[in-house]
């Protein structure tokens, strides 16, 4: 049965990248660590389910399948790892080091979406998937250099377009689905 859930996705990335921009503008350094675990946790749970999903079951067509399911896994795990050590009050060290190769990962994938000329905005998704990775490749430098206020204001304004970009390609994919699956009905009630 064909189910289509990138959009859910794709407005949980967003939700998650504006998360994570606002832990590393204030966040980071800050004595109250605890209160991004319940934003983290939420963005991680849907992430990893839908993306453990879609990896084992391909509902969609193509490797839209690899890009958006196999990536939303190392997302999400990303951030339940994140939620879970904010709780515990472990270091974030090794999860950052997690987030670089699953930022590289999202690079080749972006990158690799372009060159095929995948999706229907392919250079906005790329660019959104390249973004998203450089988030990322540096996680760790920023937890390095955390005390470095220009670089991590770089930071931000690299997780905020990366939420811009896939927030006009979430919402219009939800204005266009509404549209094309009005009448769709699955091949049991047909």
């Amino acid at each position: 049965m064909f189910i289509d859930y990138i959009t859910l996705m794709l407005i949980n990335m967003v939700a998650g990248l504006f998360l994570l921009a606002d832990y590393v503008y204030r966040g980071i350094d800050s004595s109250n660590q605890r209160q991004w675990i319940p934003g983290f946790g939420i963005t991680g749970a849907i992430a990893l389910t839908t993306g453990l999903h879609m990896s084992f079951t391909w509902p969609v067509t193509g490797s839209f399948n690899i890009a958006f399911g196999e990536t939303s896994v190392l997302f999400g795990i990303l951030f339940v790892a994140a939620a879970i050590a904010l709780a515990q009050n472990w270091d974030l060290l090794t999860i950052a080091v997690y987030g670089f190769f699953a930022g590289v990962a999202a690079i080749v994938v972006g990158i690799r979406i372009i060159n095929l000329n995948l999706t229907r905005q392919p250079l906005l998704s790329g660019i959104g998937f390249i973004f998203t990775g450089l988030g990322g490749v540096f996680a760790a430098p920023t937890l390095y250099w955390k005390t470095n206020r220009t670089w991590r204001l770089i930071g931000v304004a690299v997780l905020i377009v990366a939420a811009l970009i896939w927030a006009l390609t979430g919402y219009l994919a939800y204005w266009n689905h509404l549209e094309s699956f009005q009448k769709w009905v699955p091949a049991p009630m047909r």
